[in-house]
């Protein structure tokens, strides 16, 4: 790969008070025509203006000094390597206030980034474009030239000329709306002058919509915006919404800034949302709920997505980080707040149990590998912003703020957290300038254990071992690197601040101490606690690292796991210290496979979610050797009990976990062939194709994982039959992502050239062929070579996005040879995606890491399995 040119931040010499931008899309031609009049200030004398402008281009610019004479800029230095444009002045322009006039042309693309066409169908089957935006992270510039860098704030007045017929949004109200002059079919909508703030919070959406609103208990209009002739679907968003503004207003003790709030669903859209200051964009699939149709966990996640989104109108939109170095505080705290923001709206959902199976695991599995990345990354050029929009800004982040919360207490934390937001509000501030508030909040020494945290990748292992003194017994704890390859044997180990909690079997819920480890290692005496006692490091399972106990202490704790005595959340992290340990060649596979059936009393819903994911990586590592049916087999037997006391059927009184938990049991018992549940799936599946009896929301991805997995080509049609009808994005959805279970390879390739089909939307391709690859060995090949044949057509699709980075993932992951990550590191050496390189150098690691448990392991998993049924002698 080419070095890039070193990056360089816009000079300071000229900067934007106000943007007056006037905006007119051509739905048709896919074009828009631009004017900019924008307030600056020139802070030293200079004859050129640089600003960021990308795919724009400019008509005439021009510069009036503040009482004088009207100057034309004399030459346009387009840098597109850099996005940036250098506007030419035959004179200089003096220090003091002025109007920096532009008139521009860009186009509508349909890369879904800056502003772009959205493709719906309307309610009379008619194909038709929204013009909608995604600024974040750098592609304001794709829709006016400015100063598109997160600290230089401004205030913007917006006007959108638009075919008078369609709905025109933006961050504020409107305040005015009348026909245009020139053309009587459009209308001239002028909006109110924004707060100050970052361009990459613009939003406009020009469209045809439908909405349902309300108001929150602290007087803000909400409203949802869905497609026409689904206002119903807003509903749900919208009480949440409606709660959850109030919630923050709370929490935060500083209130909603803005007079509205609009959640809209856009058909066309790359991430799940965007928290756009005022007007929220998302996903169809993250903001629409149907009461009939949509199952549990489509609701969880529209709450989540809510909340997480809301969350950023405060930390991210009030206060904004000063560069894109300091995004994980964004992102990690958004994050984790949107958990309790949910808990609070629907405490039923145990959502912070859901938290630790859905981010806390999936961070910690990351970050051991030797290709991770600190939380704080040091970011340049734009193009490598994209690239840190992952799980370690997300999860890590999340989870580092879950246990700092953790450490310094609810109240002191509210504390901090409202100092930080009142001193920055309308401002731009780092990482350290929060570690200040809270340190100041709460005496502790936030930014010396936070750093640890933050500013180096990985995290630690805490190994533990106790030994009884009289009535006492005392611990020995120490703390050293963990790595996806086994332990760290380097010569410069890092450490950790680490906050460890102990409780013990007397009270499993209740911590019995808190020690802060500072050092490499240590040892603490618990008073009073004798040999019939267990005891368990990091309950809550809160702190983030892994644990590797002795054996005798893990012995005393199994019992804890059958008898539920321990509670879920450390009953789940147990399971999944141990299968990360094995992975990492610690322990036997074989000593977590017999752990494993200690779960079969186990009720709760997302312990089982967490061994399921690890007995599917499990299953999918063993599709590579000849004992597949085996681990099958094991699965089968594990789930079996469940199953039966569940049944198909919900019972009355049951909740939202048991439609959750029912919905995962079957589903792993269908895909693993377990016959009476194969049977009564094709059964279910018959009547709901033939209107008998339709399924419900909930079971619809168990039965059609299941018919498909074991089903033919009549099958695969009925599915693809099923798709085109479905009127909701969720559907369509849901069977996308199932479609990959089918086996046999001409219908599997048929499966991979639909992905690619008008009739899969460009964002949901990524997860069809991701189906394929992640259902089966044959699955795994057929999408790898599939995204080698079209590459050149994905890659333009969503080049730059992280769309580039997941499809990456889904589809190489799973090997598990040496030559295949030797294979993949060529291919993308000879087919450059920037955006992506750390995801490609995480994949290889992968599959070395695959391929070496494989071999480690193999034998014995093969022998417990078969000796696990092998009569006793």
């Amino acid at each position: 790969m080419p070095e890039r040119r070193p990056f360089v931040r816009l000079p300071t010499d000229v900067y934007p008070v106000n943007y007056g931008l006037c905006l007119k899309p051509d739905l048709i031609d896919f074009t828009f025509e631009g004017k900019l009049e924008a307030l600056v200030e020139v802070t030293q004398a200079t004859n050129q203006i640089v600003m960021n402008c990308a795919d724009i281009d400019i008509i005439t610019a021009s510069f009036v000094p503040q009482g004088g004479e009207e100057v034309g800029a004399t030459g346009f230095n387009y840098q597109n390597e850099d996005e940036k444009v250098t506007l030419s002045f035959p004179s200089a322009l003096q220090k003091g206030s002025g109007t920096l006039k532009i008139d521009f042309v860009g186009e509508l693309n349909d890369k879904m980034k800056g502003f772009y066409r959205s493709k719906y169908t309307s309610p009379t089957g008619e194909i038709r474009y929204a013009a909608v935006t995604q600024f974040e992270a750098t592609d304001a510039r794709r829709a006016f030239p400015c100063w598109d860098e997160p600290a230089i704030k401004a205030t913007f007045d917006i006007t959108l000329i638009v075919p008078k017929d369609r709905v025109a949004l933006s961050n504020m109200n409107v305040i005015d709306r009348k026909p245009h002059p020139d053309d009587e079919n459009l209308v001239e909508v002028n909006f109110a002058t924004t707060p100050i703030m970052s361009t990459y919070l613009v939003a406009f959406v020009i469209g045809e919509y439908d909405y349902v609103e309300s108001q929150s208990s602290d007087g803000i209009t909400v409203r949802v915006y869905t497609p026409v002739g689904k206002a119903e679907q807003g509903k749900f968003a919208l009480e949440v919404a409606t709660k959850t503004l109030p919630f923050y207003k709370d929490y935060f003790s500083v209130p909603y800034p803005l007079p509205k709030i609009d959640l809209i669903a856009i058909a066309d859209f790359a991430a799940g949302a965007m928290e756009n200051w005022g007007l929220v964009t998302y996903r169809e699939t993250a903001l629409l709920i149907d009461p009939k149709n949509s199952c549990s966990s489509s609701r969880q996640w529209v709450a989540l997505v809510v909340g997480h989104e809301l969350a950023h109108q405060w930390f991210g939109n009030l206060v904004t980080m000063e560069w894109w170095t300091h995004l994980w505080l964004n992102e990690g705290f958004a994050s984790w707040i949107e958990y309790l923001c949910v808990d609070h709206c629907f405490p039923e959902y145990d959502i912070w149990t859901q938290f630790v199976s859905a981010d806390y695991t999936r961070a910690l599995d990351l970050d051991a590998l030797d290709s991770s990345h600190p939380i704080e990354v040091n970011v340049g050029h734009p193009s490598e912003v994209d690239e840190i929009f992952d799980a370690i800004s997300y999860s890590k982040g999340a989870s580092v703020i879950r246990m700092l919360h953790n450490y310094i207490g609810d109240e002191d934390f509210r504390k901090g957290m409202n100092a930080y937001l009142l001193k920055f509000q309308h401002k731009n501030a780092s990482t350290e300038d929060l570690w200040d508030c809270l340190e100041q909040a709460s005496g502790k020494p936030i930014a010396a254990v936070m750093g640890s945290w933050t500013k180096q990748m990985g995290f630690p292992i805490i190994v533990v071992d106790q030994e009884q003194q009289g009535d006492d017994c005392i611990l020995k704890i120490s703390q050293k690197k963990f790595c996806a390859s086994g332990p760290h044997n380097g010569e410069s180990c890092p450490s950790w601040m680490v906050p460890i909690s102990i409780c013990t079997s007397e009270d499993p819920r209740c911590t019995k101490l808190k020690i802060l480890l500072d050092r490499p290692e240590t040892s603490v005496t618990l008073n009073g606690v004798g040999p019939d006692q267990w005891v368990k490091i990091n309950p809550g399972t809160v702190g983030f690292y892994r644990i590797q106990y002795s054996s005798s202490m893990l012995e005393s704790l199994l019992p804890g796991i059958r008898d539920l005595s321990l509670q879920p959340v450390d009953r789940l992290g147990l399971q999944n210290d141990l299968f990360s340990l094995s992975r990492a060649g610690m322990i036997s596979t074989v000593e977590v496979l017999k752990l494993m059936e200690a779960f079969v009393n186990e009720p709760n819903y997302t312990v089982w979610s967490d061994l399921s994911c690890n007995l599917g990586v499990l299953s999918s590592l063993l599709s590579h050797t000849d004992f597949h049916e085996e681990i099958q087999e094991f699965i089968r037997d594990l789930f079996t009990p469940i199953g039966l006391k569940l049944g198909w059927d919900s019972k009355p009184g049951e909740g939202h976990l048991d439609a959750l938990l029912r919905g995962l049991v079957l589903g792993k018992l269908g895909k693993a062939g377990h016959k009476p549940t194969l049977e009564e799936a094709r059964r279910r599946f018959k009547d709901h194709v033939d209107g008998k009896q339709i399924l419900p929301a909930d079971l619809r991805s168990p039965v059609y994982l299941t018919v498909l997995k074991h089903g033919d080509s009549a099958t695969l049609d009925t599915m693809l039959k099923l798709h085109k009808q479905a009127d909701m994005q969720e559907e369509k959805n849901r069977i996308e992502r199932v479609l990959g279970a089918i086996s046999a390879p001409d219908l599997i390739q048929k499966v991979l050239n639909f992905a690619l089909s008008e009739e899969v939307r460009p964002q949901d391709t990524v997860s069809v062929i991701g189906g394929v690859a992640g259902s089966s060995k044959q699955g795994r090949k057929a999408a790898w070579k599939f995204v080698k044949d079209n590459w050149e057509e994905l890659y333009n699709r969503y080049q730059g996005g992280f769309l580039i980075s997941r499809l990456i993932k889904l589809t190489v992951d799973g090997f598990a040879i040496d030559k295949m990550a030797a294979e993949v590191k060529s291919f993308f050496e000879s087919h450059p995606a920037p955006a992506a390189e750390r995801t490609v150098q995480q994949c290889c690691e992968n599959i070395l890491l695959n391929a070496a448990w494989l071999k480690r392991d193999a034998d014995d998993i093969h022998q417990y399995l078969l000796q696990r049924k092998a009569p006793p002698v």
